[in-house]
């Protein structure tokens, strides 16, 4: 198979959902810029966008990662093929990863050049500022992969995924309190860290995001776990 082919292929197994949300999330940013005016002076408004930014692509590379294991027909015949199955799978996800990485970029592009940025007080400059999405969506993607492969269930790792991620939002200001929670805090920049936490917060997701896949992908060189899984 083509290289073109193969990653048209991978591209339309990623699924709807996971090629939709990207724009949609972009398109949230965009309606709210416009909604609120590039000369408006409202601090909710600002950090309203930066949720979207820094909560929003690690829900949706999160969700896509979990719901991968088991999605595909035919199952036992793909194991069965010369390319492992975790190489698919590692495609995939970079495919997820890439277009929501395009579209978040493009987001934060547009908050930055509209002034919304320079709002939020001790947000990070640079390119630096990247990382305020990029580290807690890699830990989630890591995340969701893991908990799939381990619970062999996509509903079951989606879910605890979501769990996460709504409790984050609800008690993150409490992970700040201990020195060691902040450390792993999803949401740090919306949720207030002081500069000089931030940085090894963001280093910390990355380092762990990689302990995270690094599990996950030895449990997908398991063939009786993937076919002993939910089929979906």
């Amino acid at each position: 198979m083509r290289p073109f082919d193969l990653w048209s292929h991978e591209i339309r197994r990623a699924g709807p959902g996971a090629l939709a949300a990207p724009p949609v999330l972009l398109l949230a940013i965009t309606l709210m810029i416009v909604c609120n005016g590039f000369g408006a002076h409202e601090g909710s408004a600002a950090w309203m966008l930066l949720v979207l930014i820094e909560a929003g692509a690690p829900l949706v590379v999160g969700i896509a990662a979990a719901s991968m294991i088991g999605s595909d027909r035919m199952l036992e015949l793909q194991l069965t093929a010369p390319t492992s199955y975790r190489s698919t799978l590692l495609r995939r996800l970079a495919v997820t990863l890439g277009w929501t990485g395009v579209c978040t970029m493009a987001g934060s592009a547009l908050v930055i050049a509209t002034g919304w940025w320079d709002r939020l007080g001790d947000a990070p400059q640079g390119l630096s500022a990247q990382l305020t999405w990029l580290s807690p969506a890699l830990w989630m993607a890591a995340l969701g992969l893991f908990a799939s492969a381990a619970l062999r269930s996509g509903v079951a790792a989606t879910t605890l995924l979501a769990f996460l991620w709504l409790a984050e939002q609800m008690f993150g200001a409490a992970l700040q309190e201990n020195p060691v929670t902040r450390l792993i805090s999803l949401f740090a920049t919306t949720q207030k860290i002081t500069p000089e936490d931030w940085l090894p917060n963001r280093l910390t997701l990355l380092a762990t995001a990689l302990l995270l896949a690094a599990a996950a992908w030895y449990l997908l060189g398991d063939t009786e776990r993937i076919l002993g899984g939910e089929k979906e």
